[in-house]
């Protein structure tokens, strides 16, 4: 791997563990209600987030265009329209989920707004060649929100601690796109000329236009396939804890929930930090992407493992044993998702980013299917027979993707 992936991997890494320390502080500290009601509203927040993006990040790292302040601006003009136009999906979101409307509403829409910011500034800092600037952006938010969790509870603070939290931290990594919009307006409006040099601004500002970056086949789906595709992937993340909510009540939601953001982490991680480096600045990975994925599902599993330790030997609490029929299911549906996570920059070097799209599409569809059952028609499940299903048929679709991706690699090497 080269530095900027060691740098990002490690910057990564440090940021997932800040996050599973933050996830430690809800299940010892906070009560499961509290728990399932932050579950709720932020991924609202996080579906609102997604489908506003329609994937604009990894188009960003995937297609290099001659500024790479311009195309971030561009992202993130494109995708603030699109958050404009899905504010009505949202709300019907947050009424559907039977939370306080005007309160829960807001709460999304803030996190949404600093969230879908930050995520780009995160797919623009791999486009330049600053790679220390990958343990501010990536680190920093998750510091800020565990900061503020653990100063509410040593103050005892009754108000919403979580969603207080998340959003401070969604606001500092957002500050990292600061310098693609000042770039802008500087150059608009403090008679600068249309490229900035290094005379007209700070050099922390300088757009690294010049940096010569190798290029990749890209993406090359349309807009409405990506939309498509956002919309799978969006709706399903979103209705698995709407649903909960509304056929289980709040502390299933909170059993379910926190091991699932736990775990959701470790998938999320090698994305970042392998697939999203080789699509920012491609080159041959010494590195094959079987041991990254397999790295991540022995995450996955210690993860799991903790977890159940934890709970056997009641560090929890007993208000969190309801956790326990969650734990494997979630291993074997998060585990398989990092299988695929480390492949899924290869569809994008063999021209098949198409391909790639349906297949997840589908998976989607398959998993909605599961997950709807009980609320379409008069099957009655358990919610823990609901989660083993709905975990079997994801961890299938995700090993069928994989084994597909596995042929792009071959096609690749060849």
């Amino acid at each position: 791997m080269n530095t900027t992936s060691k740098i990002v991997a490690l910057s990564s890494a440090v940021a997932f563990a800040l996050q599973i320390a933050l996830a430690l502080l809800m299940l010892r500290y906070f009560s499961p209600e509290e728990v399932g009601m932050f579950s709720v509203i932020s991924q609202i927040g996080f579906f609102w987030t997604t489908l506003a993006l329609a994937q604009a990040p990894l188009r960003l790292l995937a297609n290099h265009g001659a500024s790479v302040f311009d195309d971030a601006r561009q992202a993130w003009v494109s995708s603030l329209q699109r958050f404009v136009w899905l504010s009505p999906v949202a709300a019907l979101a947050v009424w559907w989920s039977g939370l306080s409307f005007v309160n829960a509403l807001l709460w999304a829409l803030l996190l949404s707004l600093c969230h879908l910011t930050w995520m780009l500034a995160q797919s623009m800092r791999l486009r330049m060649v600053h790679p220390r600037a990958q343990v501010g952006v990536r680190v920093l938010p998750p510091l800020m929100a565990l900061l503020v969790a653990t100063a509410a509870v040593y103050m005892q603070w009754d108000g919403p601690a979580l969603l207080t939290a998340a959003l401070l931290g969604y606001a500092i990594g957002a500050s990292w796109l600061l310098p693609a919009l000042l770039t802008f307006w500087r150059g608009k409006f403090g008679n600068l000329s249309t490229k900035p040099d290094e005379t007209a601004i700070p050099s922390a500002l300088q757009d690294p236009s010049h940096v010569a970056i190798a290029s990749v086949s890209g993406d090359n789906r349309s807009a409405t396939l990506r939309m498509t595709h956002t919309l799978a992937d969006a709706l399903l993340a979103t209705a698995i804890v709407v649903v909960w909510q509304r056929l289980y009540g709040a502390q299933e939601t909170g059993w379910m929930a926190a091991p699932l953001r736990v775990m959701g982490f470790v998938p999320a991680v090698v994305h970042m930090a392998w697939a999203q480096v080789l699509l920012a600045q491609p080159q041959h990975a010494r590195t094959n992407p079987l041991w990254v994925g397999l790295g991540g599902v022995a995450c996955v599993a210690l993860l799991g493992a903790g977890c159940a330790v934890a709970l056997e030997m009641g560090w929890l609490g007993e208000h969190w044993h309801g956790v326990w029929p969650y734990l494997l299911p979630l291993v074997v549906w998060q585990g398989s998702a990092c299988l695929v996570a480390a492949f899924s920059h290869l569809p994008f070097h063999k021209q098949s980013a198409r391909g790639f799209s349906w297949m997840c599409i589908t998976a989607a569809i398959l998993q909605g299917i599961v997950l709807f059952v009980p609320v379409l028609t008069e099957i009655l499940l358990t919610s823990s027979n609901h989660m083993a299903w709905f975990a079997g048929v994801s961890a299938a679709s995700f090993c069928a993707i994989y084994l597909r991706l596995r042929q792009f690699e071959r096609k690749l090497t060849k």
